[in-house]
């Protein structure tokens, strides 16, 4: 098959993202993969949309995900027609191009929809993807699996959450990632409140939730492959994220800690509360963000960690992943 992937930027790909893995098992089985960034589409008419991409059709001289990443950034874009393409995999993240680029995420989705017009396969669903740009995207799910939450804008409507959750909460960018600008607000620290607020607010909207008590222990990533629980072998597709001392952030770029993640029937449960409208939306990989028993964040765009479920649990998930692609994917 030809799997493309749609990223930022070369440039800012790296070896250890789950995107690399992803493209890397997808070579060794004999897939051609291509990675077309968010600058890179051409749209000739309604039956010629094209890209400039960067493809490696052959695994031979690359070991590991490094020499993919080198092979990758040195080959030349070639110009090819998305028509041909079998699967066509949306593995950008929206907010990385927020400030510098605030075009790229919308055009990529806009793209991404005329391909799938063509019959291209597109993960995740580019339509359901443009709901789901946002944290607002969790708010769609059975209340009783969220934290209870607001968004705004308002200081006013922040301080009365405040007040009506005991006086601590989670503050957090509406569309954000990778844990920046998130915020434990206690009684001792709500005097810094409004400007906690207003640093936020510069770039949008804010999401305020109750704080959990059992974010003390970190948060579960757990891995959904269409609308069901990544397994292989018994073990699933899960990492434990623990932050170090003094740390909020459960995310691992952040210091967090992998460790083995234990799989309650409570925890699957939860899960198939949502299983079935990620399902209906097309959401074929994602990512849950868990803490106790609240889902905290569902990632669409580009879940990543798999690499660290993989290492933790010994068991090989992005070929499964690939695996499930090469059966379910009509051959033109």
């Amino acid at each position: 098959m030809k799997i493309a992937f749609i990223i930022n930027q070369t440039h800012k790909e790296k070896a250890s993202f789950t995107t690399t893995l992803l493209a890397y098992k997808a070579l060794l089985r004999g897939h051609s993969v291509y990675y077309i960034g968010l600058a890179d589409f051409v749209y000739l008419d309604q039956d010629k949309i094209a890209a400039h991409a960067r493809a490696v059709h052959q695994i031979d001289g690359i070991a590991d995900t490094d020499q993919l990443i080198d092979k990758l950034r040195s080959t030349a874009k070639e110009k090819i027609s998305l028509r041909e393409l079998d699967i066509i995999w949306l593995r950008f993240d929206p907010v990385l191009d927020m400030i510098n680029r605030p075009w790229a995420a919308s055009m990529g989705l806009q793209f991404a929809q005329l391909a799938q017009n063509l019959g291209v396969r597109v993960l995740n669903n580019p339509r359901a993807l443009v709901d789901a740009e946002n944290k607002l995207y969790l708010e769609n799910f059975p209340e009783e699996i969220r934290p209870n939450t607001i968004v705004t804008r308002n200081y006013d409507d922040v301080k009365q959450f405040f007040e009506e959750q005991n006086n601590k909460i989670i503050l957090k960018p509406l569309k954000g990632s990778g844990g920046k600008n998130v915020f434990l607000v206690n009684e001792q620290e709500s005097k810094n409140l409004k400007q906690i607020v207003e640093v936020i607010c510069r770039d949008g909207y804010l999401i305020a939730q109750e704080y959990l008590p059992d974010a003390q222990y970190g948060d579960i990533r757990f891995f959904l492959l269409n609308g069901k629980p990544l397994l292989v072998n018994g073990k699933y597709a899960s990492v434990h994220r623990v932050q170090s001392a003094g740390e909020l952030r459960s995310n691992i770029h952040q210091g967090a800690k992998a460790q083995v993640a234990e799989i309650s029937p409570a925890l699957l449960q939860m899960v198939q509360k949502v299983a079935d409208k990620l399902m209906q939306d097309g959401m074929y990989f994602v990512g849950l963000d868990i803490i106790g028993d609240k889902i905290m964040e569902i990632n669409v765009f580009s879940p990543g960690a798999l690499l660290q479920a993989s290492e933790l649990n010994g068991e090989d998930y992005a070929t499964a992943i690939i695996k499930d692609l090469e059966e379910t994917t009509i051959k033109k």
